[in-house]
């Protein structure tokens, strides 16, 4: 064997070693609590399109309902753990590629390391609120305008979140595409699924996944629109935009549809979690 039929041995060996029992069960565990945080999320729209939304349809929301809970620092703590276990598994496709035939490009390594930095924030602000009471990050209504008004703050700020809306726009309008085109089924160990579960990944990608398109893109819109009119305040995090949806002349039917879907998403995560590819 020459020296680099040898190095390719070494790298190959080194790809299945980051990608073995340590770092599957990582990416498991994340896509488990992704599950989770969506599901809260999608619980607590669904009560404020009934009329009953006293806590916030978004991150901070879910983990202060958690929290609440008998055991409810056991479950931040596990919550917090398994995004960071999301984090690791995002970094090891970065640092060695994901499954596919194109895992190995640059833009699939690129987008995995954005998802690693995501998910660390996320992971860190999870485990703040378990380390303590006073440990939670605030709304992200409140958030994202203060994050806005910083930047329009800056030169050339409007232009800055402009772009930065519709980036979110674009995105959300691929979310909403790759899940009507069950583009996720590439990374599904479709031989090892019933025909009964392969029709509930079908249900849960297709609905949740458009469903978490249209947050994205409206999101960003609300942002595109904050930097015309030059209004920190015209951004909305999550919950803000989730509320928006009532207001719409379709009323709170849109919204239970939405809410809905972030159901669907949750559901779909754990099935992500029990039979995609890592």
């Amino acid at each position: 064997m020459n020296t680099s039929a040898m190095a390719r041995t070494g790298r190959l060996e080194a790809e299945r070693a980051a990608r073995g029992s340590v770092t599957g069960g990582a990416a498991r565990a994340g896509l488990a609590a992704r599950g989770a945080i969506y599901l809260l999320v999608g619980a607590l729209a669904l009560q404020i399109a009934f009329g009953d939304g006293n806590r916030q349809a978004d991150r901070g929301g879910a983990l202060a309902t958690l929290a609440g809970q008998p055991f409810g620092a056991v479950l931040l703590w596990a919550l917090g753990l398994g995004l960071a276990g999301m984090a690791l598994w995002r970094l090891s496709e970065a640092l060695f590629g994901s499954v596919g035939p194109d895992g190995r490009t640059p833009r699939k390594r690129l987008l995995a390391a954005v998802r690693c930095v995501f998910y660390v924030f996320v992971a860190y602000s999870v485990l703040r609120v378990a380390a303590g009471p006073h440990g939670g990050g605030g709304s992200s209504d409140k958030q994202s305008r203060d994050v806005t008004a910083r930047v329009l703050d800056l030169p050339a700020g409007q232009w800055l979140v402009g772009a930065a809306g519709v980036g979110v726009v674009v995105g959300g309008v691929w979310i909403a595409a790759r899940a009507l085109r069950r583009d996720y089924r590439d990374e599904l160990r479709l031989g090892r699924m019933s025909r009964w579960s392969r029709r509930f990944v079908d249900v849960t990608g297709v609905g949740g996944g458009a469903a978490r398109g249209v947050v994205f893109a409206a999101a960003g819109a609300f942002a595109v629109r904050a930097a015309v009119d030059y209004r920190p305040d015209r951004a909305k995090g999550l919950d803000d935009t989730l509320r928006s949806f009532a207001h719409t002349p379709l009323g709170p039917s849109l919204l239970v549809c939405v809410a809905a879907g972030f159901v669907l998403f949750g559901l779909f995560s754990f099935a992500l979690a029990r039979w995609r590819r890592v």
